[in-house]
C-alpha cells in the first residue's frame, strides 16, 4: 500500500519506512535513503520533517533527536 507511514515531528529508528510512493514524489533529504522502488526510508534514528527541496519539490528529512 502506497502513501505517508511517518508525518512530520514523529520519531523514527533507523530503517523505518516513512514514504512509499511511484516515482519522486518526495524527495530523499538528510539521512533518509531511496529504495529500488523509490520507498524512502530513514537510516538513522530520529524526527522527521518535510521540507521544500526548491520552489515545487518536497524533501524529507530526518534530524537526531535533541
Amino acid at each position: 500500500m502506497r502513501g505517508v507511514k511517518r508525518y512530520g515531528g514523529q520519531l523514527v529508528n533507523s530503517g523505518e519506512i516513512l514514504v512509499r510512493q511511484l516515482g519522486t514524489r518526495f524527495h530523499a533529504g538528510k539521512n533518509v535513503r531511496v529504495a529500488k522502488d523509490y520507498t524512502l526510508y530513514s537510516i538513522i534514528e530520529g524526527v522527521v520533517a518535510f521540507e521544500y527541496f526548491d520552489k515545487t519539490r518536497k524533501q524529507i528529512s530526518v534530524y537526531p533527536k535533541a
